[in-house]
């Protein structure tokens, strides 16, 4: 089960505006650049991991993909979500539920993480969500995962997190995922602080 279960993070989303929290980006551009390098088409289908109340959907709405799925644990964070985006929510499937507990219906041609992955402290945790991760991406799609870097936070929310390079995700979801970019990148938070992340893209070659 990811870190804190669902009951704290709808404390989270209840007692906090979505631009108020650490990971707030007004524009989830590191996300747009690795999926537009993937060259996915706009009808490609993609899922977005613990989206939340991110403005990445907005963005790839606005890019002209049509094949979107937001999946988070929290619903009050995909209700704040679909309230924002109004008449164009109606163009997004919305999966409220714990990713590790998650049985995928469909295959998908990219899977997006920011932040999610981390919060998997627990082996068992990190070996469900590969277990989804098998069976959600299709052979040839993309995994795009960012998380605190080794010298990022080692807590988030009240919570504590497992930092990440590229190697150590590369572990968890196995030899059916091949590497293709790693980078690092500075995330400053709403309040002003740096937090060191990095994003890292796979392709499911089988």
């Amino acid at each position: 089960m990811t870190a804190g279960g669902q009951a704290h993070w709808e404390h989270i989303y209840e007692t906090k505006s979505g631009n108020d929290l650490s990971w707030f980006q007004v524009r989830p551009s590191i996300s747009l650049e690795l999926i537009r390098a993937t060259g996915v088409k706009p009808s490609a289908a993609i899922i977005d991991i613990g989206g939340g109340e991110s403005r990445l959907v907005d963005a790839l709405l606005d890019e002209g993909f049509d094949a979107l799925t937001v999946l988070d644990i929290s619903q009050k964070a995909l209700a704040a979500a679909k309230a924002r985006l109004g008449a164009r929510s109606a163009k997004v499937e919305w999966i409220a539920t714990d990713v590790t507990a998650w049985e995928p219906t469909k295959p998908y041609d990219l899977w997006h993480d920011r932040a999610a992955f981390h919060f998997l402290t627990e082996a068992a945790d990190r070996r469900a969500y590969s277990e989804r991760v098998a069976r959600a991406v299709r052979p040839g799609g993309h995994v795009i995962i960012g998380t605190f870097a080794p010298d990022g936070p080692q807590k988030c929310s009240g919570l504590p997190v497992l930092r990440h390079d590229a190697a150590s995700i590369g572990a968890v979801l196995g030899d059916k995922f091949t590497l293709v970019e790693s980078r690092r990148h500075d995330h400053v938070t709403p309040a002003g602080a740096t937090q060191k992340f990095q994003f890292s893209v796979f392709r499911r070659s089988q």
